[in-house]
């Protein structure tokens, strides 16, 4: 059948949005039906369900103890420390229940959900690694979320082959760094956003395969380097002791400096590299990817977010993970050996043809079903032979769209849709999306989400950070054993014992702000997945809005305006974006 391109309506937000005739040929394919929602507030819609660095203290269902989980206790979801919760002294099909076709599905599930344990964290093979979540293969590794294959490290979100690295946000492959993002296969980098392979490299933006740099932006292959201006190695190596950069005043002031030297300069469309036919933001080693965010060797997808792990593919909508995973739709965190995974969440470990499940492992054809393992052939978590589970699905997904639930937005979720927004357990501020979109507590709540307050343990502090030493050479261990007010929020944190020996051994100040506010900082070079049609600020001779002027001709629009178009996620009024070939003109 030959489809074409239709326009909708989104029944969520109201806007116009387009499915294209590929994406009919994709949804034929895995047997669902075309969205009613835009990929955008698909994308919140399936967000709404991830928590990424909250910790609540919780109540262990099985001891009663407290514990550490990433489920909020307002929930009032069961939770199981890990170690019983993956042991055989449970079973999920305890919980199951029969479909009721007197009532709608969603409602039905929700009730199945509530009332099996959950895991009080998502960890696998950590050794030593306490007190972090949505996390796998870590080894001496402390409050790290949505990462994996790390060693010696703290304080990084959505990172991946990290040793001994601190405050790191999106990085992958690197070994003894600090505070940077987007920072991948690198060495010894301090400071800065979006390098590859670069050592050495202090507070630098957009670089590749440069080292002993401080302050750069746009440099290929380059060396002794000080805010774009080329020094000799002896002159390079005393002018880096003026910046006092083991002072908190020195780390602090030439960050900010170099910050502002970046602005100076455009940035490309997309972070991108060794692609072919792509768009989206922070693509690597992919292959026709469309509207995707955050791929690492993917191919054919579309609408994907945060699949950095590596070998996703033939997917659409889907959010988080992936890892050696085919066929996912409108799926989240869903990863690990997976094929034809839909409307699932933290889903994992050779599972296939799943659908609407959640917390399921090692699985196959398995509908509506929460918490399973080692399972096949099951409905709302109790078991069905082969000839009875395919007619009694079919069954159910007709009931699904003859009685469907509406939400208190009106919304109406048929079969195709995925799990409601008021039905997550996390407030909007307690998830990503208040990362990517922040809102206040009345937008959130008028947008549908629910806003929860946090309900912190106040520590009483013994020092304030702005009276912390300026240097670190004037520390001892001491300052472990101090609790500190952020000088930012003026919540408490600590100097980690293995922090302090890498800041002492990296000679770097003491941070004077807690965790989050340094996250949040880091926050701040992260665009979200929100894509804007628009054309390129090359404006012949030097930008449109005048701020750079240009160093090389551009020949293929000489001095008149650019006129290529592209999509991008980055800010229309405060960043200078040039395209693909004005970009590689000023830069290479």
């Amino acid at each position: 059948m030959e489809y074409k391109s239709e326009n909708k309506v989104c029944q969520n937000c109201k806007n116009d949005f387009i499915i294209e005739s590929e994406d009919f040929l994709f949804y034929e394919k895995i047997k669902v039906p075309s969205p009613t929602f835009c990929p955008e507030c698909r994308y919140k819609r399936r967000v709404i369900w991830r928590n990424i660095r909250n910790l609540f203290r919780g109540q262990d269902a099985l001891t009663k103890k407290e514990i550490f989980t990433g489920v909020p206790p307002q929930s009032e979801i069961p939770i199981y420390e890990l170690t019983y919760w993956e042991s055989d002294n449970w079973d999920p099909m305890d919980y199951g229940k029969d479909y009721d076709f007197s009532r709608n599905f969603f409602e039905q599930f929700k009730e199945l959900f509530l009332s099996v344990p959950y895991c009080a964290t998502s960890v696998q093979r950590c050794i030593n690694s306490d007190y972090s979540n949505m996390c796998d293969d870590m080894k001496n590794s402390y409050l790290c979320f949505n990462a994996t294959f790390l060693e010696d490290c703290a304080y990084c979100t959505g990172v991946s082959k990290l040793k001994n690295c601190y405050d790191m946000s999106t990085c992958y492959e690197n070994e003894l760094c600090y505070e940077n993002v987007r920072v991948d296969k690198s060495y010894h980098t301090i400071g800065s956003v979006m390098l590859e392979s670069c050592v050495d490299v202090y507070f630098s933006k957009d670089c590749v395969g440069c080292n002993n740099c401080l302050g750069c932006v746009n440099q290929r292959n380059s060396s002794f380097m000080i805010f774009n201006e080329q020094y000799s190695k002896e002159d390079y190596f005393e002018k880096i002791k003026s910046f006092k950069l083991d002072t908190w005043e020195g780390f602090n002031l030439t960050m900010n400096e170099a910050v502002s030297f970046w602005r100076k300069f455009p940035i490309k469309y997309m972070l991108g590299f060794r692609n072919y036919d792509v768009s989206g933001e922070d693509i690597k080693d992919s292959k026709n990817i469309k509207h995707c965010y955050i791929v690492k060797k993917g191919e054919n997808l579309k609408y994907v977010q945060d699949v950095a792990f590596g070998n996703t593919t033939n997917s659409y909508d889907h959010t988080s993970w992936g890892l050696n995973a085919s066929q996912l739709y409108e799926s989240l965190v869903c990863g690990e050996n997976m094929d034809q995974i839909k409307f699932c969440f933290l889903c994992y470990s050779n599972c296939q043809e799943l659908e609407y499940c959640i917390g399921t492992r090692r699985s196959k054809n398995c509908f509506g079903c929460v918490e399973m393992k080692d399972s096949q052939y099951c409905i709302f978590n109790k078991q069905f032979t082969k000839e009875e589970y395919f007619p009694m699905v079919e069954r159910i997904k007709k009931h699904m769209n003859e009685m469907p639930y509406v939400d208190k937005k009106k919304n109406i979720y048929k079969y195709g849709e995925f799990f409601p927004v008021e039905f997550s357990p996390f407030a909007y501020n307690e998830t990503l999306l208040n990362d990517q979109f922040p809102l206040n507590k009345i937008d959130a709540e008028n947008n549908g989400f629910i806003w929860r307050d946090p309900n912190r343990k106040v520590y009483e502090t013994t020092i304030d950070a702005n009276n912390l030493p300026e240097s670190i050479n004037d520390t001892d261990e001491s300052v472990i054993k101090e609790i500190i007010k952020c000088s930012i929020c003026s919540k408490a944190y600590r100097i980690h014992s293995s922090e302090y020996v890498f800041l002492k051994n990296l000679k770097l100040p003491l941070p004077r702000h807690c965790i989050d506010c340094r996250f949040l900082r880091r926050q701040k070079f992260i665009v979200p997945p929100k894509f804007t049609k628009t054309e390129c600020m090359c404006g012949g001779e030097k930008s449109t809005n005048s701020k750079y002027a240009n160093t090389k001709s551009h020949d293929f629009h000489g001095n008149k305006k650019c006129q290529n178009s592209f999509e991008t996620a980055y800010d229309l009024e405060n960043e200078i974006i040039y395209c693909e070939q004005c970009y590689q003109k000023e830069v290479y």
